[in-house]
């Protein structure tokens, strides 16, 4: 019998992750606020009645009854979560346009559509959110990926599983940031806030969740490599008799 291999290919993806994680330095941009002409979208010549500056605050209220420096720090927090679960669409949207092979083409397309829906949802949620509060929602895409803080994966076509731990690690560091500012939610007395993010990461831990089981080692589909591997090659190496009827 062969050795049962010490490293499986989820506890390897997994390390990978984990050492992601752990330089993963998950701060709020809470002095990125008003106009920068560095920031795509932030200069324009159009013809246009100017009201606001981007990441900022209404003055005098919203309709909701927190001081000015609550909803403007809730907002930008927020608003961070909104720009990462953008690029997580756009990423999310790739690897499902690119689904291949036997579990891919059919299963895996189908479970990130799945994510691909639920992960629009929650951009409206919290998008949602931060205009109540009475912040400008970031809305340009490059100007998303520079704040939002998940980045997406390099161009190219790589392996499935590359793709999925890459998408996995974006799901763990949006629900941890997720869980920074509920529990500064609660600290500030912002529980409009913390409904709508708690309701978003137990979503999103599902989505992670899922990512995860579809790495796990134990499969159903075995491919060819039971018929041409050298373990449990059942035809074996053996030149078949031209006058079998398997020919």
């Amino acid at each position: 019998m062969q050795p049962i291999p010490t490293v499986t290919p989820t506890t390897h993806d997994v390390t990978r992750i984990n050492a992601d994680m752990q330089a993963f330095e998950g701060n709020f941009k809470l002095n990125v606020v008003g106009f920068d002409e560095k920031m795509p979208g932030h200069t324009s010549h159009h013809d246009m009645i100017f009201r606001q500056q981007p990441r900022t605050v209404k003055e005098i209220g919203s309709g909701i009854s927190l001081p000015k420096e609550v909803r403007l720090e809730m907002g930008l927090m927020l608003d961070e979560h909104q720009c990462a679960l953008s690029v997580a669409l756009h990423q999310y949207n790739k690897h499902h346009w690119m689904s291949e092979g036997a579990e891919g083409f059919i299963s895996l397309h189908e479970l990130l559509e799945e994510h691909i829906e639920k992960t629009i949802k929650h951009i409206d949620m919290i998008g949602e959110r931060v205009a109540r509060l009475g912040v400008v929602p970031t809305a340009h895409p490059v100007t998303q990926h520079e704040i939002s803080y998940i980045k997406c994966e390099p161009e190219g076509r790589y392996s499935i599983r590359d793709f999925l731990r890459n998408d996995l690690e974006h799901e763990l560091k949006i629900q941890q940031m997720m869980r920074k500012q509920i529990a500064r939610a609660h600290e500030l007395q912002d529980y409009g806030t913390v409904q709508v993010l708690e309701e978003v990461l137990v979503e999103r831990e599902d989505l992670g969740y899922h990512l995860y089981s579809v790495l796990e080692d134990d499969t159903l589909v075995r491919g060819m490599d039971h018929l041409i591997g050298e373990y449990g090659n059942i035809a074996g190496d053996r030149p078949m008799d031209p006058n079998t009827p398997l020919q």
